[in-house]
Parts: C-alpha cells; sequence; structure tokens
C-alpha cells in the first residue's frame, strides 16, 4: 500500500516530468504553443515517467548481471546536473551509434578536473553539459569496457534515463544503487510505478 505521502511527492514528480516533456517537445518545434497546456495534461494523466530497458553485456557487471537483465529506467527529459547526479546509473544513447544505447555510471560531470592514469596524458576539465561515465566492471580492459576511457567526455543531452531496478531472473531482482539525491528523487516513482509481475513477463533470459 502506497501512502498519501508517497502519492504526493509522486504527482509532484509526475507534474515535473510532464511539463519539462512539453517544453521540451514545444522548444523542439513539434507542438505549438497552443498545445503545451493540452500535452502537459496529456502526459500527466496517460503517461508512465518509467520504461523497461533490456540490457545485456559484461560491461556493468557486478551491477547489472552480465547475462542480461531487465532493468526499470525512470525517464529524463531534461539531463542536467539539478535531475542527474555523480553515482547515478543512467542509459545513454552510444556516442559512436546514436541508434544503440549504453547502461554506464556517471562518474563526473562539468567542472570536474580529469586526470589519466597515463602520465603522458595532460589533465583536462570537462566544459559545460559534457559528463563522463563508466563501466564497472574491472575484468574488462578500456577498450572492451565502451566507455568515456574510449570516446570521450558525452553530453549531458545524450542521457535519457536513470535505471532504478533491476531483476536479473523472477527471484534475483531488487533496486540499483544510485546517487543518495537519485534514490530519493526516485524513491515515490519506485513506489508508484514497480510491477515486479511485469519485469519478469517482459524479461528475455
Amino acid at each position: 500500500m502506497v501512502s498519501l505521502s508517497t502519492w504526493c511527492r509522486y504527482i509532484a514528480h509526475k507534474l515535473e516530468y510532464s511539463v519539462s516533456l512539453s517544453w521540451k517537445n514545444y522548444k523542439g518545434g513539434q507542438i505549438t504553443d497552443r498545445e503545451v497546456g493540452d500535452v502537459v495534461w496529456k502526459n500527466f494523466f496517460r503517461g508512465r515517467m518509467t520504461y523497461l530497458h533490456w540490457n545485456n553485456g559484461e560491461e556493468m557487471t557486478p551491477t547489472i548481471a552480465g547475462n542480461g537483465a531487465t532493468l526499470l529506467v525512470r525517464k529524463l527529459p531534461t539531463a542536467d546536473p539539478t535531475r542527474v547526479f555523480v553515482g547515478d546509473v543512467v542509459v545513454l544513447k552510444d556516442p559512436e551509434k546514436p541508434d544503440n544505447h549504453l547502461v554506464r555510471r556517471l562518474a563526473a560531470i562539468e567542472g570536474y578536473e580529469m586526470v589519466s592514469a597515463d602520465e603522458k596524458d595532460e589533465p583536462f576539465t570537462l566544459e559545460k553539459d559534457q559528463c563522463w561515465v563508466v563501466a564497472e566492471n574491472e575484468k574488462l580492459k578500456a577498450k572492451e569496457a565502451n566507455d568515456s576511457r574510449t570516446f570521450g567526455p558525452v553530453q549531458m543531452t545524450n542521457i535519457v534515463g536513470r535505471v532504478i531496478y533491476c531483476l536479473r531472473t523472477a527471484v534475483d531482482h531488487g533496486r540499483v544503487q544510485n546517487s543518495h539525491f537519485g534514490m530519493r528523487k526516485d524513491t515515490p516513482v519506485l513506489e508508484v510505478e514497480l510491477d515486479v509481475d511485469e519485469m519478469a513477463k517482459n524479461h528475455k533470459a
């Protein structure tokens, strides 16, 4: 049973999400100024703030099983330092293959100084709207991990969502460890929209 306070927080998050998504569509020329209000309420009443994403690969082991996992992802219409945080597991567009999506840990954002383990590389600072994402499997070499160590900084706009729950099997599932701020923001969304049975039905393994 979801408490009243959780429902209130969820509604506030959903309204913010609906406004952000509608504003993004308006700025992108997909809707007119007359349609903004209608789209806000349409997203609020009909839309969900999460979607399911199938992830397969060794890059995020042990956080996400290498033999595949169904992930519950919170949508982020606008990814910026007030909505996504260092330490979050995110879904982002592959900078080298835009039709593909990667799941990686957000390790740094704009303003962070990046220092390489290789002394030959000069330190540099991430510029505005840039971020650095990494795979977590320490057994993989940098080239195999396919993260910022190979393709460099990524635009924050490439981030489409934050992974909030992981189902490895019908009996092995749980919340994903994100930043303190991310987990606090996602708690009401998780309590209202998490459906483990639905995730199990869509599980490919």
